[in-house]
């Protein structure tokens, strides 16, 4: 007979109990962010058809880390690897139904084909935020402003992180006109850009110089040049005049406006996603133990075009639970791991039937109690509760019953009081 294995598939992760209620607190806070800011949460099949992805997401995403097979009916469709192109789907099915601004999230899992390394999984869960219909900059502010919100509401500060933005308008500008790539060279340049950080500065110049080929190989200064450009003004002379730099301008406007003070102009911030349109963002942890890319996001004004629908703008992020937990362990963010259940009741002798009826009780009143039904020894049924992380004991045996009063144990502190059921309620309820 064959063992099966206990490991999970490669990339993969169990989410026990205690790992549950942080994915949960990560999640619950992105809700309450967005929804502050007025979005309204929606859901997608975790299955779609591949013409989707293949149409913008890219060949490499299609091509390398999707997962997609041909389903009973000789349909080719994929495991979702992002969302983008799902809520585009969905808003030109109900393109003139919908209100506008469209403020719609998600918080979904994926799948992936990649190699698993710290932060990042085949299988992740992630926040999808985006709004539809506001061709302003506006929306593009409104959407970092949201990304720089959920690290402030998890407890980061100024410092923390950084807020890198460019434009995919003024990226082409630098492709085509101000390096003269063609289509070919300006994409291969492009996401060589996109990965500058993660090879060597020699290995990003032999790169770059084999795009450019010998009759362009001087260009290669031009190239020094954006990369050591700190901001906006340090550009070279010949950039300064690109319409796109005035959009940039505008967003750091409406994000200082906004009370944003951890963005910061990067003309090498490419995104991968060939989807992208203007606006592009990417949130970076500055701590040394996890300094790399949080999450990002931009502007996608063709998405909605491709099913048909009359065009519209759109601006979105999607942050991703596995990082930011990375982000707020660095940081020493992560609150404190307690079971969600508040009272472990420890049956003493013949008394089950009467556990039974104060946890009824207490559940009444809103408080979560588990009660021992195992007829263990005592000893045994403490140590389950201390194992749970469960943070009071209320023991209550038949003696208790008498007397309407039990004893109930603080687990921390090992402070211990006699109170009856009404007595707990109004001790939790304060």
């Amino acid at each position: 007979m064959t063992t099966l294995s206990s490991q999970p598939y490669k990339g993969t992760r169990d989410y026990y109990p205690e790992d549950k209620r942080i994915q949960n607190y990560i999640f619950d806070t992105w809700k309450k962010v967005v929804e502050s800011f007025g979005y309204e949460e929606y859901g997608a099949p975790i299955l779609e058809n591949l013409e989707i992805y293949a149409a913008k997401s890219g060949q490499e995403l299609v091509n390398d880390q999707t997962y997609a097979f041909t389903d009973r009916g000789g349909r080719t469709v994929a495991i979702r690897p992002e969302m983008t192109p799902s809520i585009s789907r969905m808003v030109a099915a109900r393109r003139q139904e919908l209100a506008y601004p469209a403020r719609l999230y998600s918080i979904a899992n994926f799948m992936r084909y990649e190699r698993p390394q710290r932060g990042r999984e085949r299988e992740f869960w992630q926040l999808n935020v985006d709004v539809f219909g506001v061709d302003d900059i506006a929306a593009d502010t409104e959407i970092i402003t949201i990304a720089d919100a959920i690290l402030k509401e998890f407890g980061a500060k100024t410092g923390d992180y950084i807020i890198r933005v460019n434009n995919r308008k003024f990226i082409h500008y630098m492709m085509a006109e101000y390096l003269g790539l063609d289509s070919v060279g300006a994409l291969q340049m492009t996401k060589l850009f996109d990965r500058r950080n993660k090879i060597t500065d020699q290995d990003f110049d032999e790169q770059a110089l084999a795009i450019l080929g010998e009759a362009q190989a001087g260009d290669i200064t031009k190239i020094k040049q954006i990369i050591d450009a700190k901001d906006i003004e340090s550009l070279p002379q010949e950039l300064q005049h690109v319409s796109a730099l005035d959009e940039i301008r505008a967003v750091f406007d409406g994000l200082r406006g906004a009370g944003v003070d951890g963005a910061i102009f990067d003309a090498t911030l490419m995104r991968g996603l060939d989807y992208y349109t203007g606006t592009v963002f990417e949130v970076f942890d500055t701590h040394p133990d996890n300094n790399r890319s949080l999450f990002g996001g931009g502007r996608y004004d063709g998405l909605v075009g491709l099913f048909g629908a009359e065009p519209i703008s759109a601006v979105g992020a999607a942050p991703g639970s596995t990082m930011l937990e990375n982000f707020l362990e660095v940081h020493g963010l992560l609150p404190e791991n307690k079971s969600k259940t508040d009272i472990y009741i420890v049956v003493i002798g013949d008394a089950l039937n009467d556990a039974r009826r104060v946890a009824y009780q207490l559940r009444q009143a809103g408080i979560n109690v588990e009660v021992d039904i195992t007829d263990r020894k005592l000893d045994k049924q403490i140590k389950t509760a201390v194992k749970k992380n469960i943070p009071y004991l209320l023991f209550i045996g038949e003696k208790d019953i008498a007397t309407g009063e039990f004893s109930l144990k603080n687990v921390e502190d090992e402070t211990e009081d006699t109170l009856s059921p009404e007595q707990i309620i109004e001790k939790f309820q304060a």
